[in-house]
């Protein structure tokens, strides 16, 4: 493995590519840093945020870098949506996907996102709220869209921590 790149909207991402980076001994890069600092075809980890199931600027480095894991960091708990996340971003059942939670606070986004997840609070945050038989998950969710949050947990990397000690390359 060469390097982790990464994208991240509100820092989340960024915190996890760092924490990966310190126990894999590899550089890490963001995806606007990568042209001038790593060659095009090398092995890299890739971290990109979710926006409903897609991982913002997969499809962009899968062009030019051979991707050989994705940590796709969102809302959601860590380990939920895998499914989902290869389906939305036609990720070959090849390439390993890992789920992050990471947080979320409405204050740290921008521009269109700042506006759609604006109205999804509302929208979603509403329904979880009249929701009478709540999981904890949802709990967790609604906190989260309501008052902001954040999960960046070293012990959600357990998951590609083994699989990165196990590939054998």
């Amino acid at each position: 493995m060469n390097t982790i790149v990464y994208t991240s909207n509100t820092g989340t991402t960024k915190e996890y590519a760092k924490l990966l980076s310190d126990k894999l001994s590899l550089p890490y890069y963001s995806l606007d840093e990568i042209k001038y600092k790593v060659k095009p075809g090398s092995k890299i980890i890739y971290l990109g945020w979710i926006m409903a199931s897609g991982v913002k600027g997969y499809k962009k480095v899968v062009k030019d870098y051979d991707v050989r894991a994705v940590c796709a960091v969102g809302m959601g708990a860590t380990g939920t949506q895998v499914k989902e996340v290869r389906t939305k971003n036609k990720i070959p059942s090849s390439i390993p996907i890992f789920t992050l939670q990471g947080g979320f606070d409405v204050k740290k986004l921008h521009g269109i996102y700042k506006i759609m997840m604006t109205i999804m609070v509302k929208t979603a945050g509403k329904g979880l709220a009249n929701k009478q038989d709540r999981t904890q998950e949802e709990d967790q969710m609604l906190e989260m869209m309501l008052h902001g949050g954040k999960y960046v947990d070293e012990k959600n990397l357990k998951a590609i921590l083994d699989w990165y000690g196990k590939r054998g390359e």
